[in-house]
């Protein structure tokens, strides 16, 4: 099987619209969660979202056609872009052997709300003829591939909150076959809106820590109540080696494993001691040919809800073993808040960061240990340590659980 590499990053996220914005944020623990300001939020009982902030796609598409784009998908192309610049790739040749998987969990759901309260209050003249391709989540990956001339495989996993790591995973199985030689891959979403807010409000997943936004996305922390809602895009640059060595490229990881699984239990509950993160871990370990002792670094899901950080505990627990105690976790959701589809793209790129540099981001706001989740969650400060082998897991409604194998390339 052919080897598949990482050449090239792009982020727009709550605590920075580049990489190195993001990753400086991501180092210093610093959130980027604060009062919501792209809607009133004050009839509503959660007030609070990690929003992105001054974000345009200036220079990089033409006005008129960023005004065609709703604002997951802004965010993508933007990401996509930095990316493919920080890639150096080129597609200037065989278009049809380069690819785009660009996951994305709800899509244009302000779109959709906005749109329905027009067409109740003013009838269907009213309705924008880019409604459709304003709210349809794989708009993502048709922009991107139209604006880099991508002609092989177009797809958009929208597997809720594991859609950015699926949508890795599977670049990465695609190029290992040999259906591709190169991927623009990862996930996008903007669900900050009345609509989107008010309904995992009502599922009561949201923290309404209003008062202290900058604490309220706390993994694993004992007084955690509920996720904050982020928005962005993480992309990657998936690459096979000998197609990277032969232009030079520089290159981040090695993808070297990438693991699936499904709870069968309940649509929005995860069942008891994980275990259907625990086989998307195992999966993953096992296509890599590696053991629990080999792993380094884990990029938890840890979105700050108290179900799902005591049970991906209890997960790593069962599956790790002993080494459950050596090894080190993190959520960097302490300072990004939940990006959803995004979220597992924008992990991604944390996760292959922390290899590159020898450094393990830490769990912001984690301040109280909670004895449901005695691990090694790298509070508060980030620590040096080479890090050779790192996984990234994303779960999402449905029982939907995703986890990528990334190591150090040599």
């Amino acid at each position: 099987m052919r080897r598949v590499v990482i050449t090239g990053l792009g982020m727009v996220a709550p605590t920075g619209n580049n990489v190195a914005d993001a990753w400086d944020a991501a180092i210093a623990a610093r959130s980027g969660v604060g009062r919501i300001s792209l809607y009133d939020a004050s009839p509503y009982r959660v007030k609070i979202a990690a929003e992105v902030k001054n974000f345009s796609l200036g220079g990089i598409v033409e006005s008129k056609d960023e005004r065609r784009m709703t604002r997951f998908v802004q965010f993508a192309a933007g990401a996509a872009h930095q990316a493919m610049q920080d890639s150096g790739l080129v597609v200037n040749h065989a278009p049809e052997r380069y690819g785009c998987i660009i996951g994305v969990g709800l899509g244009g759901i302000h779109d959709i709300e906005s749109n329905a309260l027009l067409l109740a209050e003013k009838g269907e003249k009213r309705i924008s003829p880019f409604f459709i391709p304003f709210a349809i989540p794989n708009m993502a990956a048709g922009y991107v591939s139209i604006q880099l001339g991508l002609q092989g495989p177009n797809l958009c996993p929208a597997t809720a909150c594991s859609s950015g790591t699926h949508a890795v995973g599977e670049a990465f199985e695609w190029i290992k076959r040999g259906i591709a030689d190169a991927f623009v891959c990862g996930g996008a979403e903007s669900a900050i809106c009345p609509l989107g807010v008010a309904s995992f409000a009502a599922l009561k997943a949201l923290s309404t820590r209003n008062d202290d936004p900058e604490h309220a996305s706390r993994p694993f922390d004992r007084d955690r109540d509920g996720f904050v809602m982020g928005e962005g895009a993480g992309i990657l640059v998936l690459e096979e080696l000998e197609h990277a060595k032969r232009r030079g490229a520089k290159i981040y990881a090695e993808v070297i494993g990438y693991g699936v699984s499904g709870d069968a239990f309940h649509i929005t509950a995860p069942p008891e001691r994980g275990y259907g993160g625990f086989r998307a871990m195992q999966m993953a370990l096992a296509s890599a040919r590696l053991a629990p002792r080999d792993v380094d670094y884990i990029n938890a899901h840890g979105t700050s809800t108290p179900l799902n950080d005591q049970y991906e505990s209890e997960a790593i627990m069962d599956l790790f073993g002993a080494d459950a105690q050596r090894v080190a976790i993190s959520s960097t959701k302490g300072v990004t808040g939940h990006c959803l589809g995004a979220a597992g793209g924008i992990e991604a790129v944390y996760t292959a960061l922390s290899i590159k540099h020898g450094v393990i981001p830490p769990t912001a706001n984690f301040e109280n240990p909670d004895p449901a989740c005695p691990l090694h969650y790298t509070p508060q400060v980030a620590v040096e340590r080479k890090v050779k082998v790192a996984l990234s897991n994303s779960f999402g409604f449905g029982g939907t659980n995703a986890t990528i194998a990334l190591q150090a390339f040599n």
